[in-house]
């Protein structure tokens, strides 16, 4: 494969989580999805039958498709040179498929785009355990991968994450911002998974620059969580997003937007968790609700992954506002270490 004389890397390889096409992929996705955690049978169901409800089908695939043309645009318009490729950790095209592919396609250097914006296990080891592992399984651990690095106070980030709120306010058609509260919701996670990263620092950081951006006094915004899963007794990240419209509707507030922070694109659980059960929430209580887009593939998301692909072939600035340096390009090996299984005994 012929190199750029600007850089040394032959691809990018974009790596997400993956999501069924139809209703027969959506048993076999989710064991793929909750192989060796601790999540009861009874949850695993309830969340299948939240894919059925949209015919089986999560947007997370075809968003990817869109995202990675869309890439592939911005790229050649800004004279970068590379094929891109895909593989997802839980559903077709899978990683091990887009580590063949690149080794038969002579790659040796690979950056890597993962579709999280924030540290954590399942956010960023996670993916990089991955990989290593399909490298193995693809026989390609000849290859170089480096992940670029996660981007939740990249200024592009929080401009696209306050334009989309903007947009949910401006929908309200409400004066000065003064009656809207917003609520930044992310996946929870376990509290002990959270205690070992910079997860809940990240996305703080994150709603506190798109708040300061749009003149959010703080009391106007919080950010809240959704989508747990795993067993009732283990402690997550609290509060859920619906526990939190029932409080702010107590409180007296009457409108809210609700922007999923925590996510890319429109993935199930933001489709169910927020646009079905939370918004039906809502409307039992007689709180009106907005839901603010996600990044998905708006121009400043879209130019966003091009500069953090210019980083690391041409040296380019590291962007970042607030209060945290720009985050790091390797990550230590301790960084955001895997959570611990509890040990099972015999009854």
């Amino acid at each position: 494969m012929s190199q750029d004389p600007r850089h040394s890397y032959d691809a990018l390889l974009f790596v997400s989580f993956g999501g069924p096409e139809g209703p027969d992929d959506v048993m076999p996705f989710l064991e793929n999805v909750l192989r060796g955690k601790n999540v009861p049978q009874a949850r695993m169901l309830e969340v299948a039958e939240h894919y059925q409800n949209f015919g089986g089908v999560s947007p997370i695939n075809e968003q990817c498709r869109k995202l990675i043309q869309a890439v592939a645009v911005e790229c050649e318009d800004q004279g970068i040179d590379l094929p891109i490729f895909w593989g997802n950790r839980n559903w077709k095209p899978m990683l091990p498929d887009a580590m063949r592919e690149l080794k038969q396609a002579g790659a040796g250097k690979v950056l890597v785009f993962v579709t999280s914006g924030y540290s954590g296990y399942s956010g960023c080891r996670q993916y990089r355990e991955n990989i290593a592992d399909a490298q193995v399984e693809a026989d390609a651990t000849d290859i170089e991968v480096h992940k670029l690095r996660v981007f939740y106070n990249h200024p592009d980030f929080v401009e696209v994450n306050a334009l989309n709120v903007q947009a949910a306010i401006s929908e309200l058609k409400t004066a000065a911002n003064q009656d809207v509260h917003v609520a930044f919701t992310a996946h929870s996670i376990p509290n002990s998974m959270a205690e070992t990263s910079d997860y809940v620092r990240q996305l703080t950081e994150t709603c506190h620059l798109v708040a300061k951006r749009l003149q959010l006094p703080a009391d106007r915004w919080s950010l809240v969580y959704q989508s747990r899963s795993g067993r009732p007794q283990d402690p997550w990240l609290e509060p859920d997003i619906c526990d939190h419209l029932r409080a702010l509707s107590n409180s007296g507030v009457q409108q809210v937007v609700v922007s999923p922070v925590g996510f890319l694109s429109d993935h199930i659980e933001v489709l169910y968790d927020l646009d079905d059960e939370a918004t039906t929430v809502c409307q039992d209580i007689g709180l009106r609700i907005i839901r603010a887009d996600t990044p998905g593939t708006h121009p400043v998301f879209v130019r966003m992954i091009r500069k953090l692909i210019q980083e690391r072939l041409q040296q380019a600035t590291r962007e970042c506002v607030g209060q945290y340096e720009a985050s790091h390009d390797v990550c230590p090996a301790d960084c955001c270490p895997a959570p611990q299984r509890p040990t099972r005994t015999r009854p």
